[in-house]
C-alpha cells in the first residue's frame, strides 16, 4: 500500500496541493485501506467502481481484491498517474483497471457495471454523489463509502431521529446503509479536522408506488425544507394549497399534524400518489 511518504512523493512529482474545492485527503495508512476494502466485502470477480482514487491509496486495495476496479478522478494530473501507479505497484493487476476522467456527478455510463462502490468521498459533495449513482447505476448491488462522520450519520438515520432528513429518506429509497465505523483524523493527508464515518449500503427495492421518484424525491424536499412545519403546512406549496395537502396526507394514511421526520420512505411514497390518481 502507499505510505506517507509515497503519498507525498507522487503529489510532489504531479505538483499536486490537496485542495478544499476537490475535497482532497488522501488516505496515508496501508491499516485504514485494508480495513475499507475487507468491510465493503469486495469478492473476487466484482467490478468496482471508484470516486476520487486520488493517488492510487484505495484504489490498489481494491485491485488485490475485486475482479476490475472503475476509477473516476475529476483530477486531470490524478487521472493520467494513476494507471502508472498500479503499474508500478501492482503491475500483474494493472489491466483490470480503467481510469475515468469525469465528474462524478456527471457520470451516467462506464467502461463496465459495477456492482459495488467503495470511495473515500469529498466531503462537500458526497451525498449527490451517492444519490447520483445509485440512481443512473442499477447494476450497483452494495457498497462502502467514507464521508464525513456527521453525514454518515445522517444517511444511515432511521425515521424519528433529530438527524433524520432528506438523505436519510433519499437514501432509503435505494436500499438499506448502516454506518460501519469511524476513521480517525491521523490516517490522512492533509488531515481533516473532522472524523470520518463508514457507511455501508445494500440495494433493495424502492416501495411499490405508481408515483415517479422524481415525485416523490419532491416530497421529501418540501417536507423537510422547514422542518418544524407539520406536514400539512410544509406541503401546501408542493399540493397547491394547505387543504389540498391536507387531502394528500389523509389519503396516504399520514396524520396532517406530523412533521416529516417520523415518516419512512414508504409513507413519502404514498403522498406522492396523490398527484398520481389510479385511471378507471
Amino acid at each position: 500500500m502507499l505510505g506517507a511518504a509515497d503519498i507525498r512523493r507522487l503529489a510532489a512529482e504531479l505538483d499536486v496541493r490537496p485542495t478544499k474545492t476537490l475535497g482532497q485527503n488522501f488516505v496515508i495508512d496501508g491499516n485504514t485501506i485494508r480495513r475499507i476494502v475487507a468491510t465493503a466485502d469486495v469478492v473476487p470477480g466484482e467490478t468496482v467502481l471508484e470516486v476520487g482514487p486520488g493517488l492510487g491509496s484505495l484504489t490498489l486495495g481494491l485491485l488485490d481484491a475485486a475482479g476490475h476496479v472503475v476509477a473516476v478522478e475529476i483530477d486531470p494530473k490524478l487521472a493520467a498517474r494513476l494507471e502508472q501507479t498500479a503499474s508500478e505497484w501492482r503491475p500483474d493487476a494493472a489491466g483490470r483497471l480503467d481510469v475515468v476522467l469525469a465528474d462524478a456527478l456527471q457520470v451516467t455510463e462506464l467502461p463496465k457495471a459495477p456492482d459495488a462502490l467503495v470511495a473515500n468521498l469529498p466531503y462537500n459533495v458526497a451525498v449527490p454523489v451517492v444519490l447520483h449513482l445509485l440512481e443512473h447505476f442499477p447494476s450497483l448491488r452494495h457498497g462502502l463509502v467514507m464521508v464525513q462522520d456527521e453525514v454518515a450519520d445522517r444517511l444511515a438515520a432511521k425515521p424519528g431521529s433529530k438527524i433524520y432528513g432528506v438523505p436519510s429518506v433519499k437514501a432509503a429509497w435505494y436500499g438499506s446503509m448502516r454506518k460501519a465505523g469511524v476513521i480517525g483524523m491521523n490516517v490522512f493527508w492533509p488531515a481533516p479536522k473532522i472524523a470520518s464515518g463508514l457507511v455501508e449500503f445494500t440495494r433493495g427495492e424502492p416501495p411499490v408506488t405508481r408515483a415517479p421518484r422524481r415525485e416523490v424525491f419532491a416530497v421529501i424536499d418540501a417536507a423537510f425544507a422547514q422542518r418544524r412545519k407539520t406536514l400539512r403546512a410544509a406541503l401546501a406549496g408542493w399540493a397547491g394549497s394547505a387543504a389540498r395537502a391536507e387531502e394528500a396526507l389523509r389519503q396516504a394514511n399520514v396524520d396532517p399534524s406530523a412533521r416529516g421526520e417520523v415518516l419512512d420512505i414508504a409513507a413519502f411514497a404514498r403522498i406522492a400518489e396523490f398527484n398520481h390518481p389510479l385511471v378507471g
